[in-house]
C-alpha cells in the first residue's frame, strides 16, 4: 500500500486543527500504551495500571526493598533471571569485550571522543571572581558532580553513541564516578560493542538493569549500586516517567519522548536528501519526521522518494508506520510561516536544508539542535560532531536545552567582606531587615558595627 503520511496545507481551513493534533502527538501525557503493554502490565501487577501507576509502583518497591525488588522486576519485565552477583558487569568482561572489538569501531570511538571533548571543554563554565570595594570579593564557583548515572537503551538496537554523548560531557566536567545501566539484552548490557565502548572511555561501572527499576536503583541506591546525584540518558516511556518520578531525590537531564526532526526545505533542496533525513529519525519507531516547505512540487517529490527508500531499507517496515502516525508533509505560504511553525513546534532536531539556512537560523528561537545546510544531516550530530545528542523533545525546547558538560556542574557563590566593606553596605542591609521585621538579621550586622 502507498505510504499514508499526512499532508497539511496551511491555506486549508482545517490546517490549524491538523497541526494542533500533530503537536498533541509529540507531547504525550504518559498514559498511552500498546495492547501488548497492557497485557504485560496485568500479567506483572494483576491489574490494568497506567504507565504512570506502573512507574510509581516500581519506584516505590525498589526504594523500599532495594536489590531484591530490582532483580524481581528484571525477571518479570525483561525476562532475565539475575543473581545479585550478576548485576555489575565484571571488569574482566569489559576488558574482554574491548580486546575482541572491531578495531575500526574503537578508532571511531577515539576520534569521536576527542571531538566531543574538545567542544564540551570549550563551552565549560569557569569560576568567576568579582572584586568589591574595600578589599572584598564575590565568587561564583563551579564544581563537578561527584557521581552520575547514565541510562542506555537496549531494546531494539545497541547504542554506543549514547555512551559517548553522555559519558564524555560528564568527563569533560570532571565527574569522578559514572555508573552506566543498560537492560540485560543482546542490545543492552550483553552487547559487546557497548561494553567495549564503556571500557575505552574508562567506565568501570556497568550494571545489567533497565527500565523504571534501573532508574529507581540509581536514584535510591541498592546493594551493590550506590545512589547517584544525577541521572541522564534516553529511554522508553517508562524510563522517562521514572526519571520524572525520582526528580527531587536526584537531578535529571530531561523527560524525553520519541525522537523528532523538522526539515525546512526550499526549491533548491534535493528530495532524496530530504526523504533520507525524515526516515533517519522515523526509524527510531516511534519517531516524528516533518517536512515544512513553501515549494509545492517538493511535497510530491519527497513522498515518492520516501516510498523508494523505504523499500530498500532494513528497518523500512518499522519506519513506515512511524511516518504515518507521527510524520507530516506540510506546505506553508512562505519562509516566514515556516519559521513561525518551527518555533511553535519547538522540535528536538531542526534541519534548515536550503542555502539561506544561517539567515533562517537567526530567527529560530526554539529547537534542541539546529543543523545548517544540505551537508549537515542530523546523524552527524547524533554520532560525531561534538554537541550531545541528548536533546529536549515534545516542544520542551521552549524552556529546556540539550545536555552538555555544564549540566554536570553545580555552583555555589562565595562572599567575602572586610570590616570596612561591611560598614559600607550595612545601611542597605539594616534598611531591608527593618522593613521585613527580621530584627535578628539586623542585629547580626549591627553588633559588628557597635564593636568597632
Amino acid at each position: 500500500m502507498p505510504l499514508a503520511i499526512p499532508r497539511i496545507d496551511t491555506r486549508d481551513p482545517g490546517s490549524a486543527a491538523q497541526i494542533a493534533a500533530l503537536r498533541a502527538k509529540l507531547a504525550p501525557e504518559g498514559n498511552v500504551v500498546s495492547e501488548a503493554g497492557r497485557r504485560k502490565t496485568i500479567e506483572v501487577f494483576g491489574e490494568p495500571l497506567t504507565p504512570v501507576q506502573v512507574v510509581e509502583r516500581i519506584c516505590g518497591d525498589v526504594r523500599e526493598r532495594g536489590l531484591p525488588a530490582l532483580l524481581e522486576y528484571t525477571a518479570k519485565l525483561d525476562g532475565k533471571q539475575l543473581a545479585a552477583s550478576d548485576l555489575r558487569v565484571p571488569a574482566a568482561e569489559l576488558a574482554a569485550a574491548h580486546a575482541a572489538a572491531d578495531p575500526k569501531l574503537l578508532d571511531a570511538v577515539r576520534r569521536i571522543r576527542e571531538r566531543i571533548l574538545k567542544f564540551q571543554q570549550a563551552i565549560l563554565h569557569q569560576t568567576v571572581t568579582v572584586p568589591t570595594e574595600h578589599g572584598g570579593y564575590l565568587m561564583q564557583r563551579y564544581l563537578p558532580l561527584r557521581r552520575i548515572g547514565v541510562c542506555v537503551p537496549g531494546g531494539a538496537a545497541a547504542y554506543p553513541s549514547t555512551v559517548l554523548m553522555t559519558v564524555v560531557p560528564a568527563q569533560a566536567a570532571g565527574v569522578e564516578q559514572i555508573a552506566v545501566v543498560a537492560p540485560p539484552t543482546a542490545f543492552g548490557s550483553y552487547n559487546q560493542d557497548l561494553l567495549a565502548t564503556c571500557h575505552e572511555l574508562g567506565v568501570t561501572e556497568v550494571y545489567r538493569a533497565g527500565g523504571a527499576q534501573a532508574v529507581a536503583a540509581l536514584a535510591y541506591g541498592v546493594d551493590g549500586l550506590e545512589k547517584v546525584d544525577k541521572i541522564v540518558g534516553p529511554g522508553n516511556l517508562f524510563v522517562a516517567l521514572a526519571k520524572k518520578h525520582v526528580f527531587g531525590e536526584v537531578d535529571i537531564d530531561s523527560i524525553a519522548g520519541p525522537s523528532e526532526v523538522i526539515v525546512i526545505a526550499d526549491e533548491t533542496t534535493r528530495a532524496d536528501f530530504t526523504a533520507a533525513d525524515l526516515i533517519a529519525q522515523a526509524e527510531h519507531s516511534p519517531g516524528s519526521a516533518i517536512l515544512i516547505t513553501w515549494h509545492a512540487p517538493l511535497i510530491d517529490a519527497v513522498a515518492a522518494e520516501l516510498e523508494k527508500q523505504l523499500a530498500t531499507l532494513e528497518r523500512g517496515d518499522l519506519t513506515r508506520p512511524s511516518l504515518e502516525a507521527f510524520g507530516a508533509l506540510v506546505l506553508v505560504k512562505n519562509a516566514d510561516e515556516a519559521v513561525t511553525l518551527a518555533n511553535e513546534l519547538a522540535t528536538e532536531h531542526l534541519h534548515l536544508a536550503g542555502p539561506a539556512a544561517e539567515k533562517l537560523a537567526d530567527r529560530i528561537r526554539y529547537a534542541g539542535a539546529i543543523f545548517l545546510g544540505a551537508y549537515t544531516p542530523v546523524p552527524v550530530g547524533d554520532y560525531a560532531a561534538g554537541p550531545s545528542h541528548v536533546l529536549p523533545t515534545g516542544a520542551t525546547a521552549r524552556f529546556a536545552s540539550g545536555l552538555s558538560a555544564n549540566d554536570f556542574l553545580r555552583t555555589n557563590s562565595m562572599i567575602h567582606f572586610t570590616e570596612t566593606g561591611l560598614a559600607a553596605i550595612a545601611d542597605d542591609v539594616l534598611t531591608l531587615a527593618a522593613k521585613e521585621g527580621l530584627t535578628g538579621h539586623a542585629n547580626s550586622v549591627a553588633i559588628r558595627l557597635r564593636n568597632n
